[in-house]
């Protein structure tokens, strides 16, 4: 048997596939033209870590329930709590200097210091693909979430199974215990992503089956010598090289792309063998030493870019230097961090191991408290007065008295647009004014949309009150789902409360504008300067073809104002495209603060006709 034996301690060339797969998702982050899939190198990190943490356990034989969880548990403490909790220390902070309105990243890093990010970025519908989530510091830790869920129920499958005592069936048995949760999964992942993508992409029910895959190869290598000798003849230069090529595989291909891709990975870990040119790739020390820091790599990859969204962008002069950054951030953490914490023994006692993990995930959310609440703003760097213009608001309530009537603002990010605007009519004309949290007004992104469509109506519903406003806007694309049932459900309820007497308005979607460069803020800040905003921000699109292109979500909003007559309808469209082209700048200023969302400039454009209408009879 080669030397890279499944039973020898350490494989480096599996610290080089780990390299492998670390670049492909930082490449992919830094622009995704040139590897429109890198991001599959996530789901090459869950094949490899289940292959490894399998094989860790099966050479750490236990035959006491109570040292076998402990030592789990200790173990993967010191893997990755400490790099995380200095990641998070540090870009907590740094994301408050320039954002004042961090409540979202610092919230998904509350959530990410107790495994639940994915939980929290699932539950705000947070499409990892779209251009918001690079504002997110914080977006990238769903995947160590998906991880650490995994290892709840892991352990447990290993002991019960007599794998972890090394019983005569216990190989069997686990393969039994795994195998069948990991077909389900598969076959949930397979259902979901096409409903769901959100829900397919974020939870560890539908990833369960990627980091089983590794487990059940180390399982079948193990007990199977045949099937190792078998796919040791695979070359795997062939393999890495289609893996490769999947990467550039058309987005409608998602599903088919991801599941090839674990399948290639486990077949390239059983097929590199000493010997051939790819395992001399591999193990290359230069390699394997970027597969040894790649925890931190990915950690402090995504933490960098996201800043520079927010302050200079990314350019192809910046990008040398945040490369640099990248790597001298993850060098000190691998070195300083990771290296000593997951190499000394903490206090000696395993369990004193596991409760200075959790105390130290404790310490530092409050320490996000802190930084979302008491000191929200505080550390703001920029201009204070743009505090609007910078990113999506997360929650607004403005109560003064119950007595008088609310104007309620809901929908998604492209209602919170309006919220400046809001706040000054309701304040004019004595309204209360409250704006349901972003992401969780109506979402009309899958076939239980209904329910979230319902969801703020309902939450509200016993405070509706005579005089009452309830304004509703959406992307276009929110409107152009097949399902239905929103209009039907948004509709009974217009039914169930117009003898309330609440007025009802709907907002058009705005422009889109495909000129300006995805990911990028365009507001003027001194830490983000002029020139980048006019290079990159300034855009304009033929009126008749955004019309031509969305005639389906035109027709679909007619429609529904036909069923609904008593809904008074905005066009922001037609108002603020007046000309052949529409543009998001008049003489004076920009209007949008990206590409698709108005800045205060631009919502101010609107608030006259919005007024008027919340006056109207």
């Amino acid at each position: 048997m080669h030397k890279s034996s499944i039973n020898n301690l350490y494989r480096p060339e599996i610290d080089g596939l780990r390299a492998f797969a670390v670049i492909s998702v930082i490449i992919y982050h830094f622009n995704k033209e040139i590897l429109p899939k890198g991001y599959l190198g996530v789901d090459i990190f869950f094949v490899i870590s289940g292959f490894v943490i399998t094989s860790s356990i099966y050479q750490r034989p236990s035959k006491n329930f109570k040292d076998f969880i402990s030592g789990f548990y200790s173990r993967r403490i010191k893997r990755l709590v400490p790099a995380l909790l200095f990641f998070a220390l540090v870009t907590s902070f740094v994301i408050c200097l320039f954002n004042p309105h961090p409540k979202e990243s610092l919230e998904t890093g509350f959530a990410s210091l107790f495994g639940l990010s994915n939980l929290y970025l699932f539950k705000n519908s947070t499409n990892y693909f779209a251009q918001s989530t690079t504002l997110n510091v914080f977006t990238h830790t769903w995947s160590l979430s998906v991880e650490e869920q995994f290892y709840i129920l892991f352990p447990l499958m290993i002991w019960f199974s007599g794998f972890g005592r090394q019983t005569k069936n216990g190989a069997r048995n686990l393969l039994l215990i795994i195998g069948i949760p990991a077909i389900a999964s598969l076959l949930l992942f397979i259902y979901t992503y096409p409903i769901n993508e959100s829900a397919a992409y974020y939870l560890m029910p539908t990833r369960f089956w990627e980091i089983a895959t590794g487990c059940l190869l180390f399982i079948v290598l193990q007990k199977r010598k045949s099937i190792e000798h078998f796919l040791e003849k695979v070359q795997p230069t062939f393999v890495f090289g289609s893996i490769f090529g999947i990467m550039y595989f058309p987005m409608p291909w998602a599903t088919t792309s991801t599941i090839t891709v674990v399948s290639l990975s486990a077949l390239l870990i059983a097929s590199l063998k000493k010997g051939t040119a790819l395992y001399t790739f591999f193990t290359n020390p230069k390699i394997v030493y970027i597969g040894l820091i790649s925890y931190s790599l990915y950690l402090w990859h995504w933490g960098v870019l996201s800043i520079s969204h927010w302050t200079i962008g990314i350019y192809r002069w910046s990008v040398p230097f945040q490369i640099i950054l990248i790597l001298s951030l993850a060098i000190f953490s691998y070195r300083y961090i990771e290296t000593p914490f997951r190499n000394n023994n903490w206090f000696g006692k395993r369990w004193k191991t596991i409760l200075f993990g959790i105390g130290g995930s404790i310490a530092l959310s409050l320490n996000l408290v802190l930084l979302n609440n008491p000191l929200k703003g505080k550390l703001f760097i920029g201009s204070q007065f743009n505090k609007w213009n910078m990113q999506i608001f997360n929650d607004l309530k403005i109560i003064n008295n119950i007595n008088l009537p609310t104007i309620y603002l809901l929908g998604d990010s492209h209602a919170d647009h309006y919220g400046e605007a809001m706040t000054d009519i309701a304040g004019k004309k004595e309204f209360n004014f409250i704006m349901h949290p972003q992401g969780k007004g109506l979402k009309l992104l899958n076939k239980s949309s209904e329910e979230y469509i319902l969801a703020p109506l309902r939450e509200y519903k016993k405070s509706f009150k005579k005089g009452d406003v309830i304004i509703f806007s959406a992307h276009r694309q929110k409107y152009n789902e097949d399902n239905q049932n929103w209009t039907k459900e948004y509709g009974t309820f217009i039914e169930q409360t117009q003898n309330i007497g609440i007025k009802f308005i709907l907002i058009s979607p705005t422009p889109i504008f495909p000129g300006v460069r995805e990911g990028y803020m365009c507001q003027e800040e001194w830490f983000r300067p002029s020139w980048r905003i006019s290079s990159l921000c300034f855009s304009k699109v033929s009126k008749s073809d955004w019309v031509a292109s969305n005639n389906v979500v035109i027709w679909k909003i007619k429609r529904f104002l036909k069923a609904n007559p008593k809904v008074l309808y905005i066009d922001a469209f037609s108002l603020l495209c007046k000309d052949s082209y529409c543009k998001n700048h008049d003489q004076l200023s920009l209007m949008y603060k990206d590409n698709n969302h108005l800045n205060s400039y631009g919502a101010m454009k609107l608030k006259k006709t919005i007024e008027d209408f919340i006056s109207s009879n």
